[in-house]
């Protein structure tokens, strides 16, 4: 068995926050979220909007990811969804 194809993403809540999830199915997920049965945080900020994705081989690289991502100050989260180069941080090291 191959090892499946995981998204993490950031989405922009109505409010102006960002929000970071991983999924397999990314149109789908984004769906569900706008339709409000997706995270809990997001069911009272839609809609949302896609700013940012990436490809990940398995989950556990997902997840990983998402965690790097999760641990990122706002201005990194929004350099990262403008498509602007990241800085070295100390999760790095």
């Amino acid at each position: 068995m191959g090892v499946s194809i995981w998204h993490v993403y950031i989405v922009r809540c109505r409010t102006g926050e960002l929000y970071t999830g991983v999924t397999v199915d990314l149109d789908r997920r984004i769906r569900q979220h706008n339709e409000g049965v997706a995270a809990k945080y997001t069911r009272s900020r839609r809609p949302v909007t896609l700013v940012y994705h990436e490809v990940c081989r398995g989950r556990s690289a997902a997840l990983k990811r998402e965690d790097q991502v999760k641990r990122m100050g706002r201005p990194e989260k929004v350099a990262l969804a403008a498509g602007l180069p990241q800085t070295a941080s100390a999760t790095d090291a």
